[in-house]
């Protein structure tokens, strides 16, 4: 019944069989096939951009998304696994720029052409979709990649437009003047979860404090700090906060500073106060601008005013105001009347009025303002510090706050929903809920979603050009265009409306939709909804569970609770688990130019997937991170699937040469050894305690469970065992313990298939005439769960660890027999204090002592014993020298005298049955393969041959 199993296993290549086995069987549709028609477990996929090959950290996120398909599959349901591709946004646009080897929007619409740039997007988000799909075959994540939805299709904009279009009839759309993170090199915006998606730490940046001069009073000037010089020839006022403490110190030039008194420390030297007042005093002074570029023709700006967002914390208490660059600055300007126009253009670089700086990108302007400032004695000191900045999260390039029109959507007018709806999510870790989202939905900004960009959904808002009203499209219909219509730019952007109020032209707005609107909508937008795919959406919305690294808190996360907040009133997932991310053994995250970045296909044939699935399930909690490198993955297979696969492979082995047969009747439980029933009930209790830790999103804990399990099954279990199926006859006994074992075995399978699906497959197949695990329902519990068993079974544990201390102080090897030991606690049952006599190699247990207590005093009898127990391990040293078989029997022969001979001669049966020796014979011959050595003090040749 049972293949002969390869103890020397490479698992790389048994997944590749297996692999193999799936493709042609059909396994994963036949597993769709099996539950087709049962209740409905939902998991959404976040959709991966398919312009770049995957990567290590792609593994860890589909290593748990495909756990809990994969086990609520087993319990009954359908799991449907629709695939999904992300087509659309900068990571595609930056990756043409690239191999186009042009950068920025000039180059884009005056060399290349919307048209052919878009064209080759398209390409692009095709060009390793094949290496996507064998990537997740080889890690066993099963999809569904011939129905997956693209958010590049007609079908799929439509319903992101339909989208809209409610936001738009609830008056939640609107075009606001605001302060955006705005990337110079890509010239478009991004949203404040982008901004969330990329910081680099520890960015040199100058911090510079400069004099603001008094214009009735020339000697006094105000100081102020800043850690962006370029925006100081946008400076239009200054500002202080009515109620602080305010000092004029003496300046070290002969004139006086004005600072908060609490940042006297930031002065280069002792101050000589002069005066005190507080902030409302200052309000209302003039100063002399710093340059002429932002001095209004019309209007009063470069004076002192009350802001309530100043601090005395860092700087000098008085904040420079330059409103186009920061979004207190614009609020205050505008609630102030304070007018104010651009210095710096839409590409980061200074506008030809500006004429010290004209054509200076503002980074590039830092260094020759400050010179600027020092050589007209503005400056008074300037310094470098490190901090985290913020740089856009594709191009890398380092973000600004710059004030332009941008379509927004009003989440803050949803801001009790969602929060009401984000505490009702599951999380794990549950922290995350409250901290890193809740904290980000306390302080939810409108969603800034429109990019002055090319590839990506084209917002459906037209404009009239005559009285300027504006309409929200949902379909192409509405626009008189057919279903199949490429709804990309530049072909949109042709299309006009006739205006419905004053009959003018309505044009199309020039830009396209935040991506992650695209990705956030997939729960419906994948079905085509609301023009078609009702039935299908309202079946799986919203998904039971949702799983991607803690990056997309932000991103995915939040769009898909944004969007199905504001359009369905709840959120989009019941239960998400969040996971940190995948960095070196030494905690940096993989780059290329540290040269730590970890191939998955050298990971895959290296340890195999199985190996590097179970490390993340296993080495550390959800949500930390996880260090992997070579050393971690080889210890995952030695440690845990080296011992599975010597329990199966000593299984089988011995089933085969038995000829066992799992149909024959079952001996009762109630009548097998106490090895038996103890394995049985810790079989049963694993199994309720793996069911319970899935169903509570819980992978970790069911894992290290299995993982524990293993370890008692190879280290007490088959050893407490091993003569029970080594011994030559049949009898019942030996038929509960392969009963036992092969109960066992298949169970493990089943536990553990959905966290490492191939060795469990192999394996469960060879135990179950080819039948796929995948297609078995995950087991229950048995009843067979007996506490009494296991609490004597673990005080039995606990006195053999007790003893073998005890004997390893006194220096006595386990080998030697003892005639008995002393040991605390109370009497254990018979059946299981012999195996804690055999373990500790002991003639009697004595229990109720207050302490552990060996008697060591040696017999010759006992003596004796010893000899013929090292002469057994030194047959089996032999043995493996020789690479014999376990269940291979053999001829002994041996050469001694003194106290060995006497040994084998009162002990030669138990070395004979321990050894698998059918004869033990005294002298030499040729054709015994031998060796000569030593053996507590005394010569002894050994030869052996197989029989």
């Amino acid at each position: 019944m049972f293949d002969k199993v390869d103890q020397k296993v490479s698992f790389p290549e048994l997944e590749k069989q297996i692999m193999a086995l799936w493709k042609e069987e059909g396994t994963f549709q036949k597993s769709l096939e099996l539950r087709a028609g049962k209740p409905r477990f939902v998991f959404y996929e976040g959709p991966p951009t398919a312009n770049g090959r995957p990567a290590t950290h792609h593994i860890l996120a589909r290593a748990f998304k495909d756990l809990f398909p994969r086990y609520k599959t087993m319990k009954g349901f359908f799991v449907e696994r629709k695939a999904g591709w992300d087509t659309h946004g900068l990571p595609v646009e930056i990756e043409v720029e690239k191999k186009l080897k042009i950068s920025g929007k000039f180059e884009i619409e005056n060399e290349i052409g919307i048209e052919r740039f878009n064209e080759l997007c398209r390409a692009s988000v095709h060009e390793y979709v094949s290496d996507w799909v064998a990537f997740s075959e080889r890690m066993g994540f099963w999809l569904d990649y011939e129905n997956a939805y693209w958010t590049l299709t007609p079908d799929y904009i439509q319903s992101v437009w339909w989208a809209l279009s409610e936001m738009w009839k609830q008056g939640l759309v609107y075009k606001g003047f605001r302060v955006a993170p705005y990337c110079s090199r890509c010239a478009t915006p991004l949203s404040s979860h982008e901004l969330a998606q990329g910081y680099r730490d520890n960015v040199p940046d100058p911090s510079v404090y400069v004099r603001f001069r008094l214009k009735n009073d020339p000697k006094t000037a105000i100081l102020a700090w800043t850690t962006t010089p370029w925006t100081l020839p946008g400076n239009v006022a200054l500002a202080v906060d009515n109620d602080v403490d305010y000092i004029k110190v003496k300046d070290g030039e002969g004139g006086f500073l004005i600072l908060a008194e609490a940042r006297l420390e930031v002065l280069n030297e002792s101050p000589e106060v002069v005066d005190r007042m507080k902030g409302r005093d200052l309000v209302g002074l003039d100063y002399e601008p710093l340059y002429p570029y932002s001095v209004p023709s019309e209007g009063r700006a470069q004076y002192v005013v009350d802001a309530d967002f100043v601090s005395t914390e860092e700087g000098t208490g008085v904040v420079h105001t330059s409103a186009l660059y920061g979004v207190d600055d614009l609020r205050l300007c505008q609630e102030t009347g304070i007018p104010f126009k651009h210095t710096v253009g839409l590409d980061g670089k200074f506008l030809p009025y500006v004429e010290k700086f004209a054509g200076l990108h503002v980074k590039e302007a830092d260094p020759v303002i400050i010179d600027d400032l020092k050589a007209r004695g503005l400056l008074y000191k300037s310094e470098t510090i490190l901090h985290t900045y913020p740089e856009c999260w594709r191009c890398k390039t380092p973000l600004i706050y710059y004030a332009l029109d941008s379509w927004y959507v009003q989440t803050t007018a949803r801001k009790k929903e969602l929060i009401a709806n984000n505490n009702a999510t599951n999380w794990v870790p549950a922290h995350i809920k409250t901290g890193r989202m809740g904290d980000w939905l306390e302080n939810n900004v409108d969603w800034a979603i429109s990019r002055s960009r090319y590839w990506g959904t084209p917002l459906p808002f037209w404009v009239c050009e005559k009285c300027g009203d504006q309409k929200c499209v949902s379909s192409s219909a509405e626009l008189g265009l057919s279903e199949d219509t490429d709804l990309h730019r530049p072909f949109i952007d042709t299309v006009t409306l006739p205006c419905e109020k004053c009959g003018g032209v309505s044009r199309r707005v020039p830009e396209v939709l935040d991506a992650w609107f695209d990705s956030g909508s997939m729960p419906f937008a994948q079905r085509g909804y609301p023009r078609h795919g009702e039935k299908e959406f309202k079946e799986t919305f919203p998904a039971d569970f949702i799983s991607e690294a803690v990056d997309q808190t932000r991103g995915w996360f939040y769009s898909l609770l944004a969007i199905s907040t504001l359009l369905f009133k709840q959120n989009a997932y019941r239960n998400v688990i969040c996971l940190g991310l995948v960095v070196d053994p030494k905690g940096k995250k993989a780059s290329k130019s540290r040269g730590n970045v970890l191939d998955p296909n050298y990971l895959f044939d290296t340890f195999g997937t199985d190996a590097v699935r179970w490390y993340f399930y296993t080495s550390t909690q959800v949500g930390e991170n996880y260090r992997t490198g070579d050393a971690a993955l080889r210890e995952t297979v030695q440690q845990f699937f080296i011992p599975l696969w010597n329990c199966y492979s000593f299984f089988v082995t011995y089933a085969r040469l038995d000829g066992f047969d799992p149909t024959q009747p079952a001996v009762p439980v109630a009548e097998r050894h106490v090895l038996d029933r103890w394995l049985l009930s810790k079989v049963s209790g694993l199994n309720a305690a793996v069911s319970g830790g899935l169903d509570a999103y819980d992978a970790n804990e069911p894992a290290r469970r299995i993982h524990r399990f293993v370890d008692d099954l190879s280290n007490w279990y088959i050893r407490r065992s091993r003569r029970r199926f080594w011994k030559s006859q049949s009898d019942r006994d030996k038929a509960a313990a392969y009963q036992t074992l092969y109960e066992t075995l298949r169970t493990v399978c089943q536990l553990m298939a959905p966290f490492a699906p191939f060795s469990s497959d192999a394996m469960y197949r060879n135990l179950s005439n080819g039948e796929s695990v995948h297609l078995s329902d995950f087991p229950e519990p048995s009843p067979h769960q007996d506490a009494q068993v296991e609490a004597d079974m673990a005080r039995a544990r606990q006195a053999v660890e007790a003893g073998l201390a005890a004997r390893d102080a006194a220096r006595m090897k386990v080998r030697q027999p003892l005639a008995s030991i002393a040991l605390p606690g109370d009497t254990l049952p018979e059946d299981i204090a012999q195996i804690v006599r055999e373990e500790l190699n002991v003639k009697e247990l004595v229990f109720g002592a207050p302490e552990v207590k060996l008697n060591t005093e040696i017999t010759e009898e006992l003596r004796l014993e010893g000899l013929a127990r090292e002469i057994v391990r030194a047959i089996q040293d032999r043995r493996k020298k020789l690479g014999l078989n376990v269940e291979d029997r053999i001829h002994t022969r041996y050469e001694a005298d003194g106290m060995l001979v006497r040994a084998i001669e009162r002990h030669g049966d138990y070395i004979k049955n321990e050894t698998l020796s059918v004869t033990l014979e005294h002298g030499r011959e040729d054709d015994f393969d031998g060796d000569q050595l030593m053996l507590e003090g005394e010569q002894i040749w050994i030869g052996l041959k197989r029989n």
